[in-house]
């Protein structure tokens, strides 16, 4: 039996929250588009996710008000909206919360703050000069649990094998 996608009965606000962002993948689709992911296929191939269901996240992003689609050529691309990058904050934490209890290896990877490079703590302020870092201005770099790209890897993943700011297009 499927479950249903919203939480009838519950007037909470992180039920509403969760009915938006807590269906499997799309805190991932999320997080790529952080990471500067914008095409339909690089979050396919990225993610290994069933072409169906990303069309269903994305849709529902999209009309949730995350993600907007923008012309790109030929064809769209999808970039966050300021809600959608209101939740970095959310992203952040469950990458840390995730860092410290199931990295093996250590973080496959490392947020910096753009103006001095210093890592961010896990509250999101530069470890540096203590300012709370925004999004646009972190700088993503691999980390420890972070393997050499291969051969077979997706362009995504090579991509993100190099120093990347945040909410720039990916060069993938």
């Amino acid at each position: 039996m499927t479950l249903p996608r919203d939480y009838t009965g519950q007037s909470c606000s992180l039920a509403r929250s969760l009915e938006i962002v807590g269906e499997r993948w799309t805190l991932l689709i999320v997080r790529d588009a952080f990471y500067g992911v914008r095409r339909f296929g690089e979050f396919a191939a990225h993610l290994a996710i069933p072409r169906a269901v990303l069309a269903d996240r994305l849709t529902t992003l999209t009309e949730e008000g995350v993600l907007t689609r923008v012309p790109a050529g030929r064809r769209e691309a999808y970039e966050l909206t300021p809600k959608g990058v209101a939740l970095w904050p959310v992203v952040r934490t469950l990458t840390c919360w995730g860092d410290e209890y199931y990295a093996r290896g250590g973080p496959r990877r490392v947020y910096r703050h753009a103006a001095d490079e210093a890592p961010i703590a896990a509250d999101g302020r530069c470890t540096r000069c203590d300012l709370a870092v925004e999004a646009a201005d972190i700088l993503v770099t691999p980390g420890p649990g972070l393997g050499p790209a291969g051969a077979d890897d997706d362009p995504v993943t090579v991509a993100l094998s190099r120093p990347h700011r945040l909410l720039q297009p990916l060069r993938a």
